[in-house]
């Protein structure tokens, strides 16, 4: 969706003239529901020109996809399936978190007021970025990063 009901918040050109009130009310149209059935709530900024004409040295295509289809062994290996279809039983026994990992996700459960689905699409999303990692064990890191994912609910 677009940042506000101009499309141009953040914008380096600096057109939004859109209120603060009129941006909350823009996005209060997305249901708490419907937001709890999205994984990953990113925001991405508009690029300036500049940016978008110059070469970039981000990481090769051919060297995610590697990764990737590690981290797809890996559930395969562990689960039988991928991540995204584990039940919530399945989540409590293979997506616990460590000790650091346990206290940071109760800290969110609890800022947050995050649902039980929520709290459950977290640890699926913290448990592929492990995997993505090639580690074992959910970290603190792991969880802080799909918490962050977690982008446009309702109560941040």
């Amino acid at each position: 969706m677009n940042p506000c009901p101009c499309g141009f918040l953040g914008h380096p050109n600096g057109k939004c003239r859109c209120t603060p009130d009129q941006v909350a009310l823009y996005r209060a149209k997305i249901s708490g529901p419907l937001l709890d059935r999205i994984d990953l709530q990113i925001e991405v900024p508009a690029l300036p020109e500049a940016d978008l004409t110059s070469q970039s040295g981000g990481e090769a295509s051919h060297m995610i996809r590697a990764r990737v289809e590690a981290a797809r062994e890996r559930q395969l290996n562990r689960q039988g399936k991928p991540n995204y279809l584990l039940s919530t039983l399945e989540i409590d026994t293979l997506c616990v978190a460590d000790e650091q990992g346990q206290s940071l996700l109760k800290q969110a459960i609890t800022r947050l007021d995050l649902s039980a689905r929520a709290y459950h699409r977290i640890l699926k999303v913290a448990r592929t970025i492990a995997d993505l990692a090639n580690h074992d064990e959910i970290g603190a890191g792991h969880i802080a990063e799909a918490v962050q994912y977690r982008r446009f609910d309702k109560n941040r």
